[in-house]
């Protein structure tokens, strides 16, 4: 029997001009019934909404891509009334390994967002077993909605892979137990990664965070998070900006605990366009609202203007922490890493916060090689 399928096989014509939707259906389709591979040579395949089912499926392409190219396996959308590129709900255990995803901005972010891999469950564990996709080496471009967004997903790993040129959001995540490892979140217009109702237990190390609209790593409720060793970089709002959500009555709902944030770099964060946001304080690199058993240590922090030495100096703060409790801010290094204040400190609780060493910027400052300013 066979287990592996080659589009070509279904009819798919890789020339950025045939519509290959029903050949690439019916490919993933047949490795439904056998845990099969299904396989993208390189090539541009046009392609409308697809559905990827079945347990342990993979979809295999040759990546090549880079910054400014998709690569050599593409999907290129050409539908403007999908919901989604990819969808791979009730695909457990789906492997998604080189392959490029271009959304061409089709749909509306505001009205009819369209995603470019797509997880949805009407609840939590709503496939009542663990989702299990692990996305390599992809890289998801210009999607009106998220380039990556995985709703009531339960366990998952995003690896190596670009998220880029969204009016979404990099990478959305509502639910649990998740791997988001060597990625880069680049220029999309909402966060480069963030979470939804409930996030819980995501490892997030070694990922470039850069130039995303709305900032880098916004989560407003959950517990269990390890974010090391990441690059950080000129993202309009904070760097990391994590609780702080409220209900209708202007209440705080709940809380973010039991994170750990170490050896990271924040660079030139919160740099606020005048016109872009009501709160100053988005002007920062870490934000701290109502969290609890936190740790945020030994990062090292500093302003800096847009490639080249233009566009605003920012941020104006350092690191914001308001209504937590239990929590260390310690040992963090900020040489002119803020141009109004290094700590705004407000209304804590048992949290020690000490030997952050640094010191305040001005128009000044000038922060190293004028091309990486």
């Amino acid at each position: 029997m066979d287990t592996i399928f080659n589009i070509l096989n279904y009819g798919a014509i890789g020339d950025g001009k045939t519509d290959c939707t029903k050949a690439v259906q019916n490919a993933l389709n047949d490795a439904a019934t056998c845990s099969g591979k299904v396989i993208v040579p390189p090539g541009r395949y046009k392609v409308g909404h697809l559905d990827m089912r079945g347990q342990g499926v993979s979809l295999h392409g040759t990546s090549a891509w880079s910054y400014r190219s998709p690569g050599s396996s593409i999907f290129e959308l050409n539908d403007p009334e999908a919901d989604s590129l990819l969808d791979i709900t009730g695909a457990f255990g789906c492997s998604i390994h080189g392959m490029s995803f271009v959304g061409n901005h089709l749909g509306d972010n505001e009205k009819h967002p369209i995603h470019g891999i797509y997880l949805y469950w009407d609840e939590y564990n709503g496939g009542s077993e663990e989702d299990t996709p692990a996305i390599d080496d992809c890289k998801v471009d210009g999607f009106s909605g998220d380039g990556i967004h995985l709703e009531h997903i339960w366990c998952f790993s995003v690896r190596h892979s670009m998220m880029c040129y969204c009016q979404g959001n990099g990478l959305f995540i509502d639910g649990w137990d998740g791997f988001v490892l060597d990625n880069w979140f680049s220029y999309n217009e909402g966060y480069g990664l963030k979470g939804g109702n409930v996030v819980a237990s995501i490892t997030a190390t070694g990922n470039r965070v850069e130039w995303n609209k709305a900032g880098g790593f916004r989560i407003p409720f959950g517990d269990s998070y390890n974010f090391t060793g990441n690059f950080f970089d000129r993202g309009h709002g904070p760097a990391i900006d994590l609780g702080g959500e409220k209900d209708k009555s202007g209440k705080v709902k709940a809380q973010v605990s039991l994170v750990t944030l170490t050896g990271n770099i924040f660079r030139r964060s919160g740099a606020q366009e005048p016109g872009e946001s009501n709160n100053p304080e988005d002007s920062c690199h870490v934000r701290l609202l109502n969290c609890s058993n936190l740790v945020l240590a030994n990062n090292t922090m500093r302003v800096g203007r847009n490639d080249g030495g233009g566009g605003i100096l920012s941020p104006n703060y350092g690191i914001i922490v308001r209504d937590c409790h239990e929590c260390i801010v310690k040992d963090n290094t900020m040489m002119t890493a803020a141009l109004k204040e290094l700590i705004i400190e407000d209304t804590n609780v048992n949290t020690e916060i000490s030997g952050n060493i640094g010191s305040l910027a001005d128009e000044n400052t000038t922060t190293g090689s004028p091309l990486l300013n």
